[in-house]
């Protein structure tokens, strides 16, 4: 038996939904996990079988037997976790997004760059099986020439914790913003962004940001490509809908408008519904079965997130078996810390342009 990537679950609300992946991989082990809530942490870990359990995210790194932290914390805390256990020596996922400002962002292409280990912004939205899916057509020719490329995550996120509340929605762009750059190929390089509508005012002062939507024309860098997103968090009647559209030469790719229903296949005017095929034969006979099953506890302790994502496409084991594959192989994962970076930029850019009266902002370019 070869190497097995010793890895820690740092958050145990979505993040449980991850520790039977890790423990079914054959190239990985869950050796710890970390909650600050102590009652809760015990009843992830007397449920799974995990006796290293810590309330201290430091002391977990102090941990030397562990090679690799997966960070499900709340969004505020992700860019300080990350930066602290690159510079510990651990390989990082994190969920998303990467960061809360560019600064953050650059500064954890600063740590990573100086660690020399691996980081991975764990995007769902970048191994769905409808990504997959059309990532076969590109890659297979049939799409043919790309021309444009449109985005839209809309959700309802009252009800979640306080700090959702009033979020400026080009904050958590991510999932809308990367099927497009990473279908492309390419990087976000400048956007104009108009806010449109309002939130009342007992949310729009949490964070100043009065919109009810955001959306974005977003310029690809060295490409003849621009791609639109659409946002939006609170105060706005809409299912669930976390989806691309992609218009190519020979093919066309159209999300479906409701959850229960097919995306549609243009090829020239002839449209027709098509029913998106599971990716499961990619991954580790193992953890196979967890595309199409959540995975802690039964469907009546599922994250929200799961949910109302109807399982994130399937994406949770692919990225969790990229995060090992890409640590054994020593290869850069997909997306690695550029990627991340920019991704997550695009949408804090974004927003910058629409309180700006949508002024074109240029997004940094982390690759320099």
């Amino acid at each position: 038996m070869g190497k097995k990537v010793k890895v820690a679950i740092v958050g145990l609300g979505f993040g449980a939904e991850f520790i039977p992946i890790y423990k079914d991989h054959p190239d990985a082990e869950i050796v710890a996990i970390c909650q600050r809530t102590k009652k809760k942490l015990d009843e992830i870990g007397d449920a799974f079988g995990i006796e290293r359990r810590y309330t201290d995210f430091d002391e977990l790194l102090k941990d030397d037997d562990i090679d690799a932290v997966h960070i499900n914390s709340p969004i505020h805390l992700h860019a300080s976790q990350t930066i602290a256990a690159l510079r510990a020596n651990k390989h990082v996922a994190c969920t998303v997004p990467m960061a809360t400002t560019v600064e953050e962002c650059r500064e954890i292409v600063k740590a990573q760059k100086e660690s020399g280990k691996h980081y991975m912004m764990m995007e769902t939205a970048l191994y769905t099986r409808e990504f997959l899916y059309v990532k076969n057509l590109r890659d297979s020719g049939k799409l043919g020439r790309i021309q444009f490329l449109r985005g839209s995550h809309q959700q309802d996120m009252a009800g979640w914790p306080g700090y959702w509340e009033g979020l400026p929605p080009m904050h958590y762009a991510t999932h809308a913003v990367s099927p497009l750059l990473a279908l492309s190929e390419k990087d976000a390089d400048y956007v104009s962004c108009f806010g449109s509508g309002q939130i009342s005012d007992e949310l729009a002062k949490n964070y100043g940001s009065p919109f009810a939507i955001e959306s974005a024309l977003f310029k690809f860098r060295d490409s003849d490509l621009a791609g639109e997103v659409t946002r939006s968090l609170f105060e706005t009647s809409r299912e669930y809908i976390e989806s691309f559209d992609v218009y190519a030469e020979k093919t066309s790719f159209e999300w479906q408008r409701l959850e229960d229903e097919n995306p549609i296949i243009f090829e020239g005017e002839d449209g027709r519904k098509v029913v998106v095929p599971d990716f499961a034969h990619l991954l580790p006979e193992p953890i196979q079965k967890y595309t199409t099953q959540g995975v802690y506890d039964g469907d009546d302790n599922q994250h929200l997130s799961f949910l109302q994502g109807s399982g994130h496409g399937g994406s949770h084991p692919h990225m969790a078996h990229e995060f090992v594959a890409a640590i054994l192989e020593n290869r850069n994962p997909f997306p690695d810390v550029y990627q991340s970076a920019n991704y997550t930029s695009a949408g804090l850019v974004a927003h910058e342009s629409a309180m700006d009266n949508g002024k074109i902002k240029q997004v940094p370019n982390f690759r320099l």
